[in-house]
């Protein structure tokens, strides 16, 4: 389970550096303050993917053990807005905020940045009432990856789903094995839209890879579908399964 949670884990970090990477491709250079768990494997992951990463910590044994891979790095303290002045920081269009478990420190850093004119911040929350606050402040995108991972596992482990994804606006995308409701006939005959209010978008059977669900697709027993909706139907659905 440990390995399967490090997993989980890993995936989500990796999604989020993709989410960060499209915001901006005219300027890929970033810079990530603290790197703790989370911080080190974004900041690699946007290395990996062509970016200038500025890496900043006031650890200095962390500095060194991930300055391989970044392309700057500096020991320091960003709560400290002159500091952030001369690493250059205000002429970054993207930062993240990734300092693990000092609240007073995350909110201090960030406003420094909001200050500095910085104008995509994305920052780290380790409780809904820490993410509450940052944006209030005005941080531009709030993550809380613990939570949102404690959720996704909670939905795997209590349901009958394959994984699970939750967006904004309480929609969700599953993936799950297809329930006899969805075989045996297209899928517009089956009616899932309006019956279930879900969207089949993807499709794959044993053997082969996930291809596009249309109105002509037949969900045949076993298949593994990818659905899309509103949450508490995407969760009723996959429950018939």
């Amino acid at each position: 389970m440990g390995n399967y949670l490090h997993s989980m884990r890993r995936r989500r970090r990796e999604q989020l550096a993709r989410s960060y990477a499209r915001q901006d491709v005219g300027d890929q250079r970033i810079a990530v303050i603290g790197l703790g768990r989370f911080g080190s494997s974004l900041a690699e992951e946007l290395a990996r993917r062509g970016w200038d990463v500025l890496g900043i910590d006031e650890d200095e044994r962390l500095i060194q053990r991930h300055s391989d891979y970044l392309t700057h790095a500096a020991v320091a303290d960003c709560t400290d807005p002159e500091v952030l002045r001369q690493l250059g920081v205000h002429e970054f269009t993207s930062a993240v905020v990734a300092i693990g478990t000092d609240i007073e420190a995350s909110i201090l850093t960030t406003s420094n940045l909001l200050e500095e004119g910085v104008a995509n911040i994305w920052a780290k929350a380790i409780s809904r009432q820490h993410g509450k606050i940052l944006e209030r402040l005005g941080a531009h995108h709030v993550v809380l990856p613990e939570h949102e991972m404690g959720e996704r596992v909670a939905h795997l482990v209590t349901g009958r789903m394959l994984d699970f994804i939750e967006f904004d606006d309480d929609y969700a995308l599953a993936k799950t094995v297809a329930p006899d409701i969805a075989t045996g006939v297209p899928l517009r005959e089956s009616a899932v839209r309006t019956k279930h209010g879900v969207t089949v978008v993807g499709i794959k059977r044993p053997g082969q890879d996930f291809t596009y669900a249309t109105a002509e697709t037949v969900v045949e027993p076993g298949d593994v579908i990818i659905v899309t909706g509103k949450t508490p139907a995407v969760e009723a659905f996959a429950d018939l399964s």
